[in-house]
C-alpha cells in the first residue's frame, strides 16, 4: 500500500486531536474530489506502518486516528488498513478510529467477506458515501457533501441499521 500523506495532528478530520493517514488509490473517481492525486494507487510513498505507529504513540495529545484517502476500504488497501488499525489499538488501547470511505455502510456490509467485516468491527466512526459535487456543502462538519453520513459503527452493527453520530 502507498501512503498519499500523513498529518501528525489535526482537528478537522474527526472529533478531537487526531493523526490522519491518507492512503493512495481509489476506484470511485468522484468529480470534484479534493484528493484527486490520491486516486492513483502508485501515488506517494510506501506505507511504513511502524514509523507511523511510532509517531502516534509518541504524541500525547492525540485521542484518535483518521484513515482517509484515496479509498481505505477498497479491496487493494483494506487488508493493510485493518492490520494498521489493530496495531494502533494495541499500542493505544482507547484510541478512537474514524474512517472515510466512498462506499456506504450498506455496500461494505453486502460484501460479507471476512476482511471487510473485521474492518467494520475495528472502526468507531465511518464517514460513508461518495463525494457528490452537486450536494457539496461547506457548512457541514467532517464531510464534503450532504449525502455522506457520519456513522457510529458499533451502534450500526449492534442495531442492524444506520445510526448517525451527532457532531
Amino acid at each position: 500500500m502507498k501512503m498519499a500523506g500523513f498529518y501528525d495532528e489535526s482537528i478537522s478530520n474527526g472529533l478531537g486531536w487526531r493523526a490522519v493517514l491518507f492512503v493512495s488509490g481509489c476506484p470511485h473517481g468522484c468529480p470534484g474530489c479534493h484528493n484527486k492525486e490520491a486516486q492513483d494507487f502508485n501515488y506517494g510513498e510506501e506505507f511504513n506502518k511502524q514509523e507511523i505507529i511510532d509517531k502516534i504513540v509518541d504524541n500525547p495529545i492525540l485521542r484518535g486516528v483518521t484513515i482517509s484517502g484515496g479509498e481505505p476500504l477498497c479491496k487493494e488497501n483494506i487488508p493493510e488498513v485493518v492490520d494498521f488499525i489493530k496495531d494502533v489499538k494495541k499500542a493505544k488501547p482507547n484510541f478512537n478510529v474514524w474512517c472515510y470511505s466512498g462506499y456506504t455502510l450498506e455496500e461494505l456490509q453486502a460484501r460479507n467477506d471476512s476482511v471487510t467485516n473485521e474492518a467494520l468491527k475495528e472502526i468507531d466512526v465511518l464517514v460513508d458515501g461518495e463525494f457528490q459535487i452537486g450536494k457539496k456543502d461547506p457548512t457541514l462538519k467532517f464531510r464534503g457533501s450532504s449525502n455522506q453520513r457520519i456513522l457510529d459503527v458499533p451502534k450500526c452493527l449492534k442495531t442492524g441499521s444506520a445510526v448517525e453520530l451527532a457532531v
